[in-house]
């Protein structure tokens, strides 16, 4: 009957006429095999692989590089339609995973398929909001970016799950890289089932290379400020629980699974809320809570005994991970100023890339600050640039005021 109920919601959301079925499949499926390597990558850089600090900041200089490479690559391929940019995303990441299980695992070869990788997901980022948008019923788009988010986490659930059962069973084998394989082999399945998506890939020369307008410059804008204070956390968020905490591989997966499951949850009804009080109310709010849990994560063991201070910093993290999906909302704001679909397409691509030009500064001295000055600063840091997105956010003019 639950299973039932949610199809018939996600029919209700999504046009029937699109090709949004074998979208969500490809979907769930690629966020399985993307919750077995996020589960465990962290804890094989720094158990297997040996990366510090530094290194942690170095490697995600170049995992998030290819957000900056984006509006480049899309360039070379503008021809090429939502859905087929989608499946060359899902093919490029299969070949990042694969690297991962057949390359030995020094620091030079771990970045490679670590960039690799990244090329395929950050082409899939954008996609998958554009499709959303682009298959959502009218009046429903908010909706249809929560349901998609929502199967998204799901997949990743399952990945999680499947990580902190075997390396609690397994855990002195430390079988990271068969796990390698299995998330490789998943990563096939998801292509497999995106290249059922149907999808015009003809030439239209209204398609842009690249698309920069001055009506959205406040979307560039909240683009920068959300991919700095997102990267402290994504980065250094799991890294300080395992060097400063000495959490394990499958504490931390559980960690992401908790954070899956309140990003499951929450997902659809971010989605109405942005629906129902507007983009912007949520744009605003949401980096206001972030300086509360930002504070909280950088101060808690100077304020608590350790064991404490763990629980805290977990609390946090997944409080983090929820409102982050409140970004959801900018993509909102793109398509109220759009003209057209490929528009948005190109516009939200264009985001992606922007907000990497000062994430990948972050994820590379974020490493330096934490070392010499202090998990404090780092974190204070991002409740800064968190308090500078609210406030640039208050400026927004929504589309009934214009």
């Amino acid at each position: 009957m639950k299973t039932k109920n949610s199809v018939v919601k996600i029919n209700g959301v999504f046009r029937e006429s699109s090709g949004f079925r074998m979208f969500l499949i490809s979907v769930l499926i690629t966020g399985i095999s993307y919750g077995l390597y996020k589960g465990m990558l962290d804890n094989f850089l720094a158990e297997v692989v040996g990366m510090g600090e530094m290194d942690r900041g170095v490697t995600e200089f170049f995992r998030e590089l290819p957000g900056i490479l984006l509006i480049f690559i899309l360039a070379a391929f503008y021809m090429l339609s939502a859905e087929n940019l989608y499946k060359a995303g899902a093919a490029i990441m299969l070949v990042g995973l694969a690297m991962h299980a057949v390359l030995p695992p020094t620091k030079v070869l771990a970045i490679l398929a670590i960039c690799t990788y990244s090329i395929g997901e950050h082409i899939q980022i954008g996609m998958k909001s554009t499709l959303s948008l682009k298959y959502a019923r009218e009046g429903n788009v908010g909706a249809a970016l929560g349901a998609q988010t929502s199967i998204n986490q799901i997949g990743t659930l399952l990945g999680y799950l499947v990580i902190i059962v075997a390396f609690s069973v397994f855990a002195k084998s430390r079988p990271f890289n068969a796990f390698f394989w299995v998330a490789t082999a998943l990563a096939l399945l998801g292509l497999i089932f995106a290249m059922k998506i149907e999808g015009k890939s003809e030439t239209d020369k209204n398609k842009r290379r690249f698309y920069f307008d001055r009506k959205y410059t406040k979307y560039y804008m909240l683009e920068m400020f959300y991919g700095a204070r997102k990267q402290v956390f994504l980065t250094f968020g799991p890294y300080v629980l395992i060097l400063h905490y000495g959490a394990d591989t499958a504490m931390i997966s559980m960690l992401f699974a908790v954070s899956a499951v309140a990003c499951f949850f929450a997902s659809p009804v971010i989605g109405r809320i942005i629906d129902k009080l507007g983009y912007k109310v949520v744009m605003v709010a949401d980096t206001l809570i972030l300086v509360v849990v930002c504070l909280c994560y950088g101060f808690a063991h100077r304020l608590f005994p350790m064991n404490v201070a763990f629980v805290i910093c977990c609390v946090n993290y997944v409080i983090d991970a929820v409102i982050s999906l409140a970004s959801m909302a900018s993509n909102l704001y793109v398509k109220d100023l759009s003209e057209n679909d490929e528009e948005v397409k190109a516009t939200i691509s264009t985001g992606v890339s922007i907000n990497h030009v000062i994430t990948i500064f972050i994820a590379l001295f974020g490493g330096w600050i934490w070392q010499r000055l202090g998990i404090e600063l780092l974190f204070i840091t991002s409740a800064v640039l968190g308090l500078c997105n609210s406030a640039y956010a208050a400026t927004i003019r929504t589309k009934e005021k214009m």
